[in-house]
């Protein structure tokens, strides 16, 4: 299943997949960004071209697929800070993820609330977080499967819109990347839940027994989490670090 991610004026970060079922080119936007579908024979530049054709009618739907305006200082996630740079029209656009720096670039002409950029800054801040989930949490992971004699298999980062992680049969453990946007116990909630899924596949009694023995408060965390919809919210304040890493 080919696929490339191309960077198109106006419109951000489209990704482009070659699909040996398509029969003609398809678009789709979602909260997760402009995506094209495409027979294997039909080249780049043509699927490129049809969406430039598109171009006004993707802005307006992007403008209804962002739920939170992205602006510079934000903090994204437990560890990146969101920074805008404005470059010359002779530049590449690009974004780069540093250990606690979000950059995301853009020209002059273009307002940090339009479309584009904003699509251009929600991609890039899904790296971030995607990076975060495999750098703090599959250690906190693994040191909670040992505190508590869990086994598990291999852990991986998605971007969900409706769980915060899964365990499938073989113990191979999911982990929402926007638990990076969730308080320290409540992340270590949605751990344990998992863990516990290697032992106890439902949520039946020996599964709360299990849960609760490992974590007391698991109940009253379910709550929480589960009223607390997957998407990307980040933080009015940025700092570096966050003050709740200790916990």
């Amino acid at each position: 299943m080919p696929a490339k991610r191309i960077d198109i004026s106006n419109i951000g970060i489209v990704t482009f997949t070659k699909l040996a079922r398509s029969r003609s080119i398809r678009l789709s936007i979602s909260q997760r960004g402009v995506r094209v579908s495409m027979p294997p024979w039909t080249p780049y530049a043509a699927a490129i071209s049809f969406v430039n054709q598109q171009s006004d009618w993707i802005q307006q739907q992007l403008g209804k697929h962002t739920t939170q305006e992205l602006h510079d200082g934000q903090k994204i996630g437990k560890l990146h800070t969101l920074q805008f740079e404005v470059i010359s029209d002779t530049q590449a656009i690009t974004s780069r993820v540093t250990p606690t720096k979000l950059l995301v670039r853009h020209y002059a002409h273009e307002a940090i609330t339009s479309p584009a950029v904003q699509a251009r800054a929600r991609t890039a801040a899904i790296r971030a977080l995607r990076k975060e989930t495999l750098q703090l949490l599959k250690p906190r992971l693994t040191a909670l499967a040992e505190a508590h004699s869990f086994t598990f298999g291999t852990v991986q980062a998605k971007e969900l819109t409706r769980r915060w992680g899964s365990c499938d049969s073989h113990h191979n453990i999911t982990l929402n990347l926007y638990l990076m946007q969730l308080e320290w116990p409540e992340i270590d909630y949605v751990l344990c839940h998992e863990l516990t899924h290697t032992e106890h596949m439902n949520h039946g009694e020996d599964f709360w027994t299990r849960l609760i023995a490992v974590l007391p408060s698991a109940r009253r965390l379910a709550k929480t989490v589960r009223h607390t919809q997957p998407a990307l919210i980040p933080s009015k304040s940025a700092t570096a670090l966050d003050d709740d890493m200790a916990y």
